[in-house]
Parts: structure tokens; sequence; C-alpha cells
């Protein structure tokens, strides 16, 4: 792909929840064992095939491999817009586009299932179906973990954007993954099946962090949008590793014994009942602490099903981290 001085101007980063989805509802969906995500999996898994999202819409939509309809990744408006933001650009999708990308994965799959065929029909009214479903896959599979998945997507983009103001864009293009090369003012896609002609897409280019797209890369190039390239993000490798766990006795006489207990019980999302067996603590106690830590903005609760999970947000992984140091 060619690169003018206004395209290279029009460079740019942006996390994006829907980029997250389809690769960790693949992730989800497969018998392999993954080296990196298999504490996420162990845990989501369960929940996902109990509220029969693995035979839903997105399990029409999403093989175990291959192409996943564009319109499922509206090009992001912001630097990190809300899921909900996302969820209303896929109810935006015109419809000849809806339609078009169910055609191109009919062609990849060699049918389409019947919930498919009903979006073919008539996306207008199907779209809110799906929608809804990806809104219910997001709270009980990715929302609880949200804010440890954005530490390392931020994370990333703030290494990407130094290495540009220390060494130029041609060097984070270069740095940015073993299949991507930058030579003359030309991006180069080593193994894409086919070609990104700058005439076949929109100015600029979307540059995307991923914490579950994988070794390799996945693009998407659908004027007037900008090309968008999603890629895996620096420090995925450590995700799910267990943090040390911060003592009682350095928050519990700003937070309290019992709530200071449930944040470091909370490396991993849990609900009230789960919490109350691993603390000793009653379940009215642990509910009672967990109302003030939601009200105090360092807990987030999420459905799952007929459960509740409840899940540190990046203000409490602030605070932890500062105390242990």
């Amino acid at each position: 792909m060619a690169f003018s001085a206004n395209d290279l101007a029009q460079v740019r980063f942006a996390v994006s929840p829907m980029w997250e989805v389809a690769p960790s509802f693949r992730l989800l969906t497969s018998t392999g064992v993954h080296p990196v995500h298999r504490p996420w999996v162990e845990q989501v898994r369960p929940r996902m095939v109990a509220a029969g999202l693995d035979r839903g819409w997105l399990a029409e939509l999403i093989g175990s491999s291959g192409y996943v309809p564009d319109f499922l990744n509206p090009a992001p408006g912001r630097p990190a817009p809300a899921p909900a933001a996302e969820w209303d650009a896929i109810l935006a999708s015109p419809v000849d586009r809806v339609r078009q990308d169910l055609e191109h994965l009919a062609r990849h799959q060699g049918h389409l299932g019947p919930r498919l065929s009903s979006l073919h029909a008539d996306p207008s009214s199907r779209l809110a179906k799906l929608t809804q479903e990806i809104e219910n896959y997001w709270e009980l599979a990715l929302a609880p973990y949200w804010a440890r998945i954005r530490a390392v997507l931020d994370a990333d983009v703030f290494h990407r954007a130094r290495t540009v103001a220390e060494h130029g864009a041609g060097h984070l293009f270069n740095d940015l993954h073993t299949s991507v090369s930058w030579d003359d003012n030309t991006l180069t896609l080593v193994r894409r099946k086919r070609n990104m002609p700058r005439q076949s897409a929109g100015a600029g280019l979307l540059l995307i962090p991923s914490a579950f797209t994988g070794p390799g890369l996945r693009t998407r190039v659908r004027p007037p949008d900008p090309p968008q390239l999603a890629y895996p993000a620096r420090g995925v490798g450590t995700l799910w590793e267990t943090r040390s766990a911060t003592t009682t006795g350095t928050l519990a006489p700003v937070l309290g014994r019992s709530r200071t207990l449930l944040l470091t019980e909370l490396e991993t999302p849990a609900s009230t009942t789960e919490l109350a067996r691993r603390t000793g603590l009653s379940p009215a106690g642990v509910s009672q602490s967990l109302t003030a830590l939601r009200n105090a903005g360092l807990v987030s609760a999420h459905r799952a099903g007929r459960s509740v999970l409840y899940a540190r947000t990046a203000a409490a992984e602030a605070l932890l981290e500062a105390a242990s140091s």
C-alpha cells in the first residue's frame, strides 16, 4: 500500500472492543489449548456454554478460521470508543454492505446458517438481535477482564507513540510485526492474500493493538474508511500472570480489612457466593463491601447468565500496584 504525505498524517491508533470480540470468540470455540489465554478460556468457556452463546449468532458468523464479516469491525471514530458506540455503528451498517459481507462469508463457508440467512434477507431488523448477542457476549466474556486487557493495549500504544517520536514512522512500521515492512513510502504485508491498493481504501491507516488476534495480522479494507490493521499487542504474554497479592496490612487501614481482602481476591472476576467461599466472609458482608467498593469506582459488576461477576477496575489495579510498590 503506497502512502502519500496526507496518508502518513492520518495514521492513528485505536483500542477497539469489537476487534477483541471475534478472535476471543474463536479462541473459546477452539478445541486447542492456547499457551497464553488458557486461564481466561477455562474461566469463561463454561459460562459461555451455559448461556448458549456457543450456538447462536456469533457461532454462525465466526468460524474456526478464515473470513470475519467486515461490518463487525466498524472503523473506530475515537482512540478508545466505548463498546456501546461500536454496537451502534454495527446497527447503522448499510444494508447492501451487510449482504455483501454475508455473501462473501457464504463463499468461504459454503453456505449460510438459518440465522445468517434471515440476516441477509432482512438486515434492518435482524441486526438488533445480533448486536444484543454481541453485548451479552461482551458482558460475560470480556467486560470483567477489560481493565486488565485495556492496560496492555494502552501500554502498547504508548510504546508505539514513543517509537514514532524517537525514530519516525518508518521505524514504527518495521517494528510492528515480522510480516510488515516499510520502504520507499510503501507498506508491504508479506503474507496477505490480496493486495491493498490505495485506490481501494480510504485515506490514512488505523493501527489497532489486540490481545486476542493471535500471532498474525488481521486487516479490514473497506472504503471510505481508512484501512485497519490489527496486530498482536506487546505484553500479551503476561496478561493472565498471577500478580503478587498486596498484604492486608498495607491497605487495610485505608479501606478496611474486608474490602482489602475482597480486592486482592478479585485477581479473577467472581460472584458474591464465590467470594464468600474463598474469604470466609458472610455473603451479606461480601455484598455490603462490594457495594462500597463499587460506589468508590474500584469494582465493576457484570451480568453472566443468572450470576453477577465482580471485577477490579483500572483504578483498583492502579491502587494495588501503588500499594505493593
